[in-house]
């Protein structure tokens, strides 16, 4: 396997969906794991963060990773708690969060509101791992650790939310979901973060027939990936971030249509691993 690769531990939005018509595919929330050489980023801990801490511990090694949350909807970060690994002492994490400065608040303080009673019975602080926390403004540029750097960008989502650029070894990732586009029009925030990218995972909620009924509810379409990585001369398209009532038949209507338009690209499905 590559030095640098993805791996797709919770491809679902809005609501984890387990069952029979979402087994091929996946029904847990959003979670991207992404290893740079030595270096572990995650985006997001949807529910599929919980499946990624068991086989991280599996190791039985010190862990150091940084985990980028896009904003801190429930279906985005309810996997937190379950990370088995914030139990170990002998783990440090970075938690990263670029939209909750221009609202007044610290990552830290939101996340102490919500893992605490009577929501959860464990606070957060009482876990045994070293956490620390980074506030940022989208549209900041970071560089977590030597060698790696994170372009960013506000996206348009209700209460906010920030897309992610990685930039390693010469390959470039996009984690770019829970963002509305206007029909007709490219964003121009968007397009200048997956500017000739390897790899775009883009949250394509609906499709472009579906659209119009949910205006103003902050997501994409597949179609609207399409287009928006041919603007910006990027690489492969990743759909991610499935509607809850999208089966897997359904996905696979979709995988074949994005085939035809876009050899290469691919539907997101929880276990895929994609090699930069």
């Amino acid at each position: 396997m590559s030095d640098v690769y993805v791996r797709f531990w919770g491809v679902r939005g809005s609501v984890p969906t387990p069952g029979p018509e979402t087994r091929r595919y996946g029904g847990n929330t959003s979670c991207v794991e992404v290893r740079l050489g030595p270096h572990r980023l995650v985006f997001d801990a949807g529910t599929g963060i919980r499946p990624l801490g068991r086989e991280w511990l599996r190791s039985r090694r010190p862990l150091t990773a940084h985990l980028f949350l896009s904003h801190l909807h429930f279906d985005h970060l309810c996997g937190l708690p379950f990370f088995a690994p914030l139990r170990d002492p002998a783990h440090r994490f970075r938690l990263w969060c670029g939209h909750l400065r221009a609202r007044g608040t610290t990552l830290a303080a939101t996340l102490a509101q919500l893992v605490c009673q009577p929501f959860f019975p464990i606070p957060l602080e009482a876990l045994a791992a070293r956490l620390e926390y980074r506030d940022f403004r989208a549209g900041e540029t970071l560089e977590p650790e030597p060698g790696v750097v994170v372009r960013t960008a506000p996206l348009r989502h209700p209460g906010g939310a920030t897309g992610y650029r990685v930039e390693y070894g010469g390959r470039i990732l996009c984690y770019v979901t829970d963002t509305e586009h206007e029909e007709g029009v490219r964003d121009p925030a968007v397009t200048a973060l997956i500017r000739d990218a390897d790899l775009v995972i883009y949250d394509c909620t609906y499709t472009d027939e579906e659209f119009p009924r949910f205006r103003g509810w902050g997501h994409s379409t597949w179609q609207e990936g399409v287009r928006l990585v041919e603007a910006a001369g990027a690489g492969r398209l990743v759909v991610f971030h499935h509607h809850p009532d999208r089966d897997d038949d359904a996905l696979d209507a979709i995988a074949a249509e994005l085939e035809r338009r876009r050899p290469g690209s691919r539907v997101a499905r929880e276990g895929l691993v994609l090699s930069l």
